[in-house]
């Protein structure tokens, strides 16, 4: 059946940020846990308690290379020990050591019975059958402890544990090659539009490079999820129902273009045939029509962000929205950047109605924040200039320089 442009009416209300955030996490869940190797584990969230099978380390070893000797033959310098051996990394020693005795011990190799007290090698004439000890050392100087970084049977890392390479690490030492993680979304990202040509294309009149499905592509990536680039999908409702049903096996899409009320956007009826459309305009600039709902293939329900067109408001409303919603998906329980106060350096006029996010350039040491000039919905330099949004709320139309603002640190971790 064909549809009307009609179809594509304007939003009875415009919705705040709160609440049209607070739809949207509320529509988005998890996704299901699996196994996977631990390098693809990095980005993920953990799904479960993961306990240590054995105490890390499982011996009492050396922190450097040089002499294991008992304590009180080193209280003071200079001291002459005899040698009885040497002990390497993966090695075991083959006696213990007594009062006047030293043994050369390699980092990381177990200490013999009877040392309590390992001297650097600096510290020495690095003699072999008789070592003299130049510097006084204290007793359990450079001694790792059995258990010190981990018990055996203690909990290592906890459910919804984010991985990075120090979590890599624990798992690896306790041997779990394989850990219970969230599974990574995978997200197709499509742009619209007639006018809209590939990246290596040479535009001709009227037309213009599709910039969108790389940025946001880029920033799907950066918050741990897999895009999955799809095709330009022109601006035809067949053509747009065939692209969506084709992104179908992704756990979630995300469109830019077509989602305002002109006469070729299409993406809300057809998404509207297709699954449903639960909002689609927010009292904010730029980015003020904004699509958000769920495709259905059979039992599935797959999430649906539409985002406008002007590169600018996509990636913007990517950050503020969709990015909270994929990291849920991911099983994050920080979803919200950090926010800060800072003093405003040049002025900003805005729609009064309306809440505005400029792109600025945050100053910690100076606690002060400035624009990163023009802030048109257009010019995507204004984003790349950024390391902040400056958060205007409605009320006003101007904001003098020298106010305190809200700032959002788009470059840092999510906090809460």
């Amino acid at each position: 059946m064909a549809i009307s442009p009609t179809s594509a009416r304007a939003a009875e209300r415009l919705l705040a940020v709160e609440e049209a955030l607070e739809r949207i996490l509320s529509g988005v869940a998890p996704l299901g846990a699996r196994e996977v190797p631990l390098l693809d584990a990095v980005g993920r969230t953990l799904a479960e308690d993961v306990t240590a099978d054995r105490d890390v380390p499982p011996f009492r070893n050396s922190a450097m290379d040089g002499y294991a000797v008992r304590g009180e033959d080193v209280a003071s310098a200079p001291a002459s020990l005899r040698v009885v051996g040497s002990v390497a990394a993966g090695g075991v020693p083959d006696r213990g050591i007594r009062h006047g005795e030293a043994m050369r011990i390699m980092t990381g190799a177990p200490m013999p019975d009877g040392a309590d007290t390992v001297v650097r090698v600096e510290d020495t004439d690095n003699g072999e059958s008789t070592v003299t000890i130049t510097a006084a050392t204290p007793r359990g100087l450079s001694v790792r402890e059995a258990g010190e970084d981990l018990k055996r049977g203690s909990t290592v890392l906890t459910t919804g544990t984010t991985i990075r390479a120090a979590e890599v690490g624990l798992l690896a030492s306790i041997g779990r090659p394989k850990p219970l993680v969230i599974a990574r979304p995978r997200v197709a990202v499509l742009s619209t539009g007639d006018e809209v040509v590939d990246v290596g294309e040479a535009p001709a009149p009227g037309k213009i490079r599709d910039s969108n499905r790389y940025s946001l592509g880029a920033a799907i990536w950066a918050c741990g999820c897999g895009p999955w680039l799809r095709p330009i999908v022109r601006d035809t409702p067949d053509a747009l129902r065939a692209a969506l049903r084709d992104a179908m096996d992704a756990d979630a899409i995300v469109t830019s273009g077509g989602v305002s009320v002109g006469d070729h956007d299409w993406v809300k009826p057809v998404v509207g045939e297709l699954g449903t459309i639960d909002l689609w305009s927010i009292a904010i600039r730029p980015g003020r029509p904004l699509a958000f709902g769920e495709l259905r293939d059979g039992t599935r329900r797959i999430p649906f962000f539409g985002l406008p067109g002007n590169p600018v408001s996509a990636l913007l409303t990517f950050e503020m929205f969709v990015r909270p919603a994929l990291l849920k998906m991911s099983g994050r329980t920080r979803l919200h950047r950090p926010r800060v106060q800072a003093t405003l350096l040049d002025t900003v006029d805005k729609p009064a109605h309306l809440r505005f996010f400029a792109r600025g350039i945050h100053d910690a040491a100076r606690g002060a924040v400035t624009t990163t000039g023009p802030q048109g919905s257009g010019i995507l330099r204004s984003m790349s200039l950024a390391n902040c949004l400056i958060d205007l709320p409605p009320g006003t139309k101007h904001v003098d320089a020298g106010e305190t603002v809200t700032v959002i640190l788009t470059e840092s971790p999510e906090d809460r």
